[in-house]
């Protein structure tokens, strides 16, 4: 019997093993890096035990590290979660050869789907349909469009889509360096890339006794960067003999490897309903609640109960009902090349209902770093039908307070109900086709929507101050506005920079009304009701410090109030490039120097943050005059990296014996750029 268990992993992921251990009576222990040290995995372990550093690789990734914590704090089992070590062969085998018991399936399975290449060997032997592999060496026009895809971990590292063949060279060199620096192994292959194809999956689970199960499908079709947002089971739109073939292929790749414990088998279905092997992921995946959801199980007491012996339940798996949804929480700004965003998130309060569930990392008040995946929370829904558990979420995402960095939840809500989801037109090309409509800010109706949720933050912030605030009304500058003419306050909506200047009176009873013609309804501490055209809307609004949140049974907004003089400390110098976020800059383009000459779109600086790479790029043909990058450095958000002097208008464009071919479309706001979403896991 496991009696304490380590959990070999951080954020969400941990918390929610963490959640089956107490509701068995099992003490936890986490493991946490100096970024985590307040984390809510770890304040919610019974121990905890310090990864000296913040890196990954210093700390998660440092398999002798984590277990010699799980030895020190006396724990007799360690979960690695997903992602980090998860998949890791030597690190299972050390764990045992520690005298450890490991919840993860045996080393030979993980050693044996470790490969994607040895995994298609693998499922071919066992009759599992697959792509067939083409020879990068020897590919010719008819077989594109290509993928390339790392042959060592996933969440979209180390994987290019390939529609002209004269760049081919280069994308299998900068795959094969992105995946060497992600998994410490370079090994590229190629397949066939399938246009409008479906993520669908199928999770099993297998004892030691020669059961094993295959629980339904899911289908993770919507993705950003290869990595999936929203997921859902079963799969919709699939036939009865598609879910059978899937099912059969599952159990036989389980079977082919031995496996035992929880796993998922990716399958790519065209749009002729044709399936695909992708790969063996051989841990928990993130979209796991789904599942448990339609089975009504718990997939991580199973894992520990198979790993202490056991045998599962029965020789099938129960039967599902329903329908579950889950949406990925991400602090990212998909309307700028999806950036991931830091700071401290000031608020998390999503709605309990029937139905619903929150697995998160975070709570109100902790900060989100630099160094890790940036998901805030996953929102699961499970209703009698899709059509009801699809509206529950999205109600559920639009009422919740999330306050300090943007986030995707407006994106979410928009896709969950936009009309090809709702149809269940699903396929990995959802956001390449609809990001820019789900991201529009000028929709009809949204400017008078924000106005008017900018109007309620300037009534609040003059209304009366709640009972022990620290903000209190907002102050503006060294000046004041006679009672008798209109006072303003200046907002600028985020993320989209439209600026609102809300004009005011402010009568004898202290209690402010807009000049635009609103009738106030109640102005009250932290909350104001405003009634136009007939109908009646509340506010809650939130001050932190000069940033202004402002939620409705609509939908949020955040606000920056605007000071009444320009800072000058704002102004930099035209050609600056600067960091979008706060990173570490890991090259520089070859020979790039002062003096050098650059074309406009040219990748000059690479910055890594939260697991991702951005390409820093040159706004415009010309010099670089100044470079303040270099290899190494950690810079923080708006740190001056670069200046590019612009060529004169009849100089001939400068040219770089060393830059390489720019991009087509280049983006003159220097956001990082990303290849289309397609068929691939994230990891934490």
């Amino acid at each position: 019997m496991i009696t304490t268990l380590l959990v070999a992993n951080r954020g969400e992921i941990a918390c929610r093993i963490f959640r089956t251990c107490r509701e068995l009576g099992i003490a936890t222990v986490a493991v946490y890096s100096d970024a985590d040290a307040g984390a809510l995995h770890v304040r919610e372990a019974d121990t905890a035990v310090r990864l000296p550093g913040a890196a990954p690789s210093d700390t998660y990734l440092r398999g002798d590290l984590v277990v010699a914590a799980a030895l020190a704090a006396g724990a007799d089992a360690v979960h690695p979660g997903y992602g980090f070590l998860s998949e890791n062969a030597g690190f299972a085998r050390a764990v045992q050869d520690a005298g450890l018991l490991w919840v993860g399936p045996p080393v030979k399975a993980i050693e044996l789907m470790a490969s994607k290449t040895r995994a298609k060997e693998l499922m071919a032997a066992a009759g599992v349909p697959l792509l067939a592999p083409v020879d990068p060496g020897s590919a010719t026009t008819a077989d594109l469009p290509l993928l390339l895809k790392a042959a060592a971990g996933g969440g979209g590292r180390g994987m290019r889509i390939v529609r002209d063949l004269a760049s081919l060279p280069g994308e299998l060199t900068a795959a094969s360096a992105e995946a060497a620096g992600a998994f410490g192994d370079g090994e590229v292959f190629a397949e066939p890339y399938v246009e409008r194809g479906r993520h669908v999956e199928v999770q099993v689970m297998a004892d030691g006794q020669g059961t094993v199960w295959a629980l339904g499908t899911r289908d993770c079709s919507l993705q950003r960067r290869h990595q999936k947002v929203v997921e859902e089971a079963p799969a919709p739109g699939l036939d009865d003999g598609l879910r059978r073939h899937l099912h059969d292929a599952a159990v036989a790749a389980a079977q082919a490897v031995g496996y035992r414990g929880a796993g998922t088998v990716e399958f790519l279905v065209s749009a002729e309903g044709r399936p695909f092997f992708l790969e063996m992921n051989t841990r928990l995946q993130v979209e796991h609640p789904v599942t448990e959801a339609v089975f009504g199980l718990d997939l991580v007491a199973l894992q520990l109960q198979v790993a202490e012996g056991g045998p599962l339940p029965a020789t099938a798996p129960p039967e599902p009902r329903g329908h579950a949804v889950e949406a990925r929480l991400y602090a990212e700004d998909p309307a700028r090349d999806w950036q991931p965003q830091t700071g401290a998130l000031l608020s998390l309060d999503v709605p309990e209902a029937p139905g619903l569930r929150l697995d998160t990392g975070y709570a109100g008040g902790d900060t989100i770093g630099v160094h890790y995946d940036p998901m805030i929370a996953k929102v699961i829904a499970h209703a009698p039908t899709r059509t009801e558990a699809v509206r529950l979420l999205a109600r559920a995402l639009e009422r919740a307070r999330i306050h300090g960095p943007i986030t995707n939840r407006d994106l979410l809500v928009r896709s969950l109900r936009h009309q090809d989801f709702v149809a269940a037109r699903l396929d990995t090309g959802f956001y390449d086709r609809h990001l820019t409509a789900l991201t529009a800010t000028a929709a009809p109706g949204a400017d008078s929507a924000r106005r008017l949720a900018a109007t309620a933050a300037a009534l609040a912030a003059a209304g009366p101050s709640p009972a022990g605030s620290t903000t209190g009304p907002a102050r503006f500058g060294a000046w004041r506005n006679l009672t008798s003419q209109p006072q303003t306050r200046s907002y600028r909506s985020d993320p989209d920079g439209t600026e609102y200047e809300i004009a005011y009176r402010t009568g004898r009873d202290r209690i402010p009304a807009p000049e635009t013609g609103e009738r106030v309804v109640a102005v009250r501490p932290g909350s104001v009701s405003l009634e136009t055209g007939g109908v009646t809307r509340h506010f809650t609004v939130t001050i932190h410090g000069d940033r202004t949140h402002v939620d409705t049974s609509s939908g949020s907004y955040a606000f920056t109030v605007l000071p009444r003089f320009t800072d000058p400390a704002e102004r930099t110098e035209p050609g600056s490039l600067l960091a979008p976020m706060p990173g570490t800059v890991v090259r520089l383009a070859e020979g790039l120097a002062p003096g050098t000459a650059v074309e406009a779109g040219q990748p000059l600086i690479w910055l890594e943050a939260m697991k991702m790479e951005h390409r820093i790029l040159a706004p415009a043909s010309g010099t670089l005059t100044a470079l303040h990058a270099a290899p190494g450095l950690q810079v923080e958000v708006g740190a001056l990296l670069a200046v590019v002097q612009d060529a004169p208008a009849d100089a001939p464009a400068p040219v770089s014996a060393n830059a390489p071919a720019p991009d087509p479309a280049p983006d003159p706001a220097n956001a990082p750029v990303h290849a289309p979403a397609h068929q691939e896991e994230t990891t934490p």
